[in-house]
């Protein structure tokens, strides 16, 4: 294909650098496995024909200069997200638990991580592991913001607390994606214990 096609599909899913937000502390290169950070004139920037995409610079970035790609990388993973959890269950009995607590605004691999962004909900169960994820997705919405969490400090622009901590990335594309290839169904009915 031309250039331009091969650029754009070889950036998917790479993070870059805002040089305004970096002060050059190195950490991205410090935790970089591939050797793709640099930095010059005391701002990084990144190889992405080094770069594999795995995002461990920008949770270690103090100034959140490292952004991940705005583009369709974030739809992607979550629709692999979905395909993998299908791999594991499809022809084996299968019951999934999930606990509503401490919901943090990051990945759990964020060691800056703040206090949760809502209170507690509690434990949820199901044999449907996409009417599970809706079902916990919906309790935590209807959930007032913690005060003085990140959540709170970020503007509320969606009725989606999810979508108002990661503005980059839309939960909803796994269930969708989870529904249409048969891992289970966004319907549910909430039997309360």
């Amino acid at each position: 294909g031309s250039r331009a096609g091969k650029m754009e599909m070889h950036s998917a899913g790479k993070p870059y650098v805002e040089a305004e937000n970096c002060i050059g502390c190195g950490n991205c290169i410090r935790v970089c496995a591939h050797d793709a950070p640099k930095i010059t004139d005391r701002k990084a920037s990144i190889d992405h024909d080094k770069c594999v995409g795995c995002g461990r610079c920008i949770g270690v970035c103090p100034k959140d200069a490292v952004c991940p790609p705005n583009d369709e990388s974030n739809d992607i993973l979550n629709k692999k997200i979905a395909e993998y959890s299908l791999a594991v269950v499809k022809g084996r009995p299968h019951f999934h638990i999930s606990l509503v607590i401490d919901v943090s605004p990051n990945c759990d691999c964020h060691s800056e991580n703040d206090i949760p962004i809502v209170p507690d909900v509690g434990m949820f169960a199901s044999f449907d592991p996409v009417a599970l994820d809706r079902a916990c997705a919906d309790a935590v919405n209807r959930q007032p913001v913690m005060a003085g969490s990140q959540l709170d400090d970020m503007p509320h622009t969606h009725h989606d607390h999810f979508i108002n901590s990661a503005p980059e990335t839309n939960w909803k594309v796994c269930l969708e994606h989870a529904e249409k290839i048969g891992l289970g169904t966004q319907e549910y009915e909430l039997v309360e214990i």
